[in-house]
């Protein structure tokens, strides 16, 4: 049954908003909030799609849309915000095709609570294919001439996505939850929001991670280049607004805790930054070619907005077929003419001066070399121009500082990020940590019957299963301190699980490993060699024992990274006798360790030569090589 205007008026009267927060999922900084529908239960709805469809039915939805606009921009104007802060608005896209559509409603409404108009962005969903395309193109073109930014929401859940994009040409991209949930376990999830990031910068689009609820996820969308995040991970939905936020400090500490290797190239980006200074989107055309006259070695401006967020550029060829007309200098003098200037704007892709350096390349090469270089911006603003020379000068940078950095053999990070890491570690006390050492058992005599180049060959193996796991998270640091001895950092995870993981990882090894080994060792389990004394014994084939200590979260004593070496050769004694050779303890243990060994001066000539240290320390002519290594030096 139809019902009547009135009898809807009632139901919306008892219609509420939850804001939920959308903030830069490098800083923690609020972006915007995203306007959700309360209450519909108690307005007679079990749903909040059957509130739309019956108001669809009623042929009513676009007054319906208009009542509950006005309620939630009261709302929103109650927040302290510095105006900058957008609220994003669900928009049924079958309101685009309504007959009764009317122009400058909610410019009204904003100006009735003294907010501009790049404060809203209405989110369009893929669940309503558009029946008319074209048509709801022109509609949407109306908002953004008004100054309203659009979003695609779900973006992935429909089947219409790429449509949608192509007419709609957002700001902003909502990856659905779907894709979201597990995607640190999935890898098909994985690659497809890669893509989807991939495609939204090529075209200038933000991308807004939906529905994150956990640190892996998060971690995940911040490493596959999502702009924004949002979602109970950084806080549920909030009716009463006294609850929200400007800023999320646990997003910002979870970056600073793990943006070691981000920081550096932050730094490379920032030094080789050029600021060209902006024009704003309602600069009349006239004088912006009175700038490239002015400015003649400028061949484009970044356009921005009020609130200093990049909108793409202008081009001086743009303009080329007004100059050069016998009436285009008076048409762009015309008001209603030469004051539109998305008319000459190009869209350019946009990245975050946090990201990883090798993004922003991957940004630029999909362009093949059709624009100038990439618009950086730092929480979400214009901070500069990164041209092509520039960027290459950085990656030619990064790349012989990793050079540097990594063993030659595996290419793993070497004993300088090995340190760094621990030396981290060590003084986060806040955080749980676990440092794992691997050390192969019967090396020396697996070298010796069958030379140098199988054991690199076996080393090699070693290192690639280590990658393996090491990539399962994104919380996880792999490294070579050399010869047959490697490390793996792990941040915040189950100690009993990594138990678990490393026994599989030995095994796998364990049998693996013997295809390194002629047909005859193989049968009988061994190989006859000598040892280091020169006695023929009997040596059983290759194994790696296993050492994990745990650092446990909110330590109080602090550590010193000598203490940690010694604790570790302690501990890879007692490995090799264990019979699955993996032995775990936690720091709280070290104490009880360490005085069973009076703990040596660095100082001492000795220092290398304990009992049990040497071991740790010298890799030296494990693998035919004369170098010598203490683990005192990386750590």
């Amino acid at each position: 049954m139809v019902l009547h205007d009135d009898e809807w008026l009632k139901r919306i009267a008892k219609i509420d908003f939850a804001f939920q927060p959308i903030v830069n999922i490098h800083t923690g900084v609020c972006y915007g909030y995203e306007a959700l529908l309360r209450n519909y239960k108690e307005a007679g709805f079990e749903t909040i799609d059957s509130f739309f469809n019956e108001a669809y039915c009623d042929k009513l939805l676009h007054n319906i849309d208009t009542d509950l606009r006005k309620k939630v921009i009261k709302k929103f104007s109650l927040l302290p915000n510095d105006q900058s802060v957008k609220l994003f608005f669900n928009l049924d896209s079958r309101i685009l095709e309504s007959c009764d559509y009317e122009f400058g409603n909610t410019a009204k409404m904003l100006k009735l609570y003294g907010l501009p108009q790049s404060t809203i962005c209405f989110e369009l969903s893929e669940k309503y294919e558009f029946v008319n395309p074209r048509e709801a193109a022109k509609v949407l073109k109306s908002y953004r001439s008004q100054g309203f930014n659009i979003a695609m929401d779900d973006y992935g859940s429909g089947f219409s996505g790429f449509q949608m994009l192509y007419y709609s040409e957002p700001e902003f991209i909502k990856i659905d939850r779907f894709f979201i949930h597990d995607i640190s376990k999935d890898t098909k999830k994985r690659l497809f929001v890669s893509n989807i990031v991939n495609i939204a910068h090529l075209l200038g689009i933000v991308v807004i991670a939906e529905g994150v609820e956990t640190e892996s996820e998060y971690f995940i969308c911040r490493d596959l280049g999502c702009d924004l995040v949002q979602g109970y991970f950084v806080q549920h939905p909030q009716i009463d607004i006294k609850n929200l936020k400007l800023y999320y400090e646990h997003i910002h500490l979870l970056n600073k805790r793990d943006r070691r290797k981000a920081s550096k190239d932050q730094w490379l980006i920032s030094s080789e930054i050029e600021y060209i200074e902006p024009v704003l989107h309602n600069e009349n055309a006239l004088s912006v070619c009175e700038k490239f006259r002015c400015k003649k070695n400028n061949t484009f401006f970044p356009v921005v907005n009020a609130n200093s967020e990049p909108l793409g550029v202008i081009r001086e060829n743009s303009f080329k077929d007004y100059t050069y007309s016998k009436f285009g200098r008076e048409l762009l003098k015309n008001p209603s003419f030469g004051k539109d200037l998305t008319r000459f704007l190009t869209k350019f892709p946009v990245a975050d001066v946090h990201i990883p350096v090798e993004n922003i390349l991957e940004i630029y090469s999909q362009y093949a070399n059709a624009i100038e270089g990439i618009i950086i911006v730092e929480d979400m603003k214009y901070a500069g121009f990164l041209s092509a020379p520039s960027l290459l000068k950085i990656l030619n940078e990064k790349n012989l500082s990793a050079a540097r950095d990594q063993n030659p053999l595996t290419k793993l990070p070497g004993n300088t990020r090995i340190h760094e890491y621990i030396s981290e570690a060590l003084q986060n006390r806040d955080d749980q940590y676990l440092l794992i050492y691997f050390d192969f058992d019967n090396f020396k005599p697996y070298n010796d019957k069958y030379g140098f180049r199988n054991g690199d060959r076996v080393i090699l193996y070693f290192a690639d299963i280590l990658k393996s796991y090491a990539s399962i998270k994104s919380t996880r640091f792999a490294g070579h301190i050399g010869g047959d001895d490697f490390f793996m950092g792990i941040h915040k995870e189950n100690c009993d699980c990594m138990i678990m993981e490393m026994r599989q990882l030995a095994e796998k090894f364990r049998k693996n490993v013997e295809s390194f080994y002629d047909s005859e060792a193989i049968k009988n389990g061994f190989t006859i060699s000598t040892d280091r004394d020169g006695n023929i014994k009997k040596f059983d084939i290759l194994s790696v024992s296993i050492v994990i200590l745990e650092l446990s979260e909110n330590r109080q004593r602090i550590y010193l990274t000598e203490e940690i070496s010694k604790c570790l050769a302690t501990l890879k004694s007692m490995a090799k006798k264990s019979d699955d050779h993996l032995y775990c303890t936690n720091i709280s243990q070290l104490d009880e360790l360490l005085s069973q060994h009076v703990l040596p001066n660095q100082h001492n000539e000795n220092f290398t030569q304990l009992k049990g240290f040497e071991a740790l320390n010298s890799v030296g002519k494990k693998n035919g090589k004369d170098e010598m290594m203490c683990l005192s030096n990386f750590m």
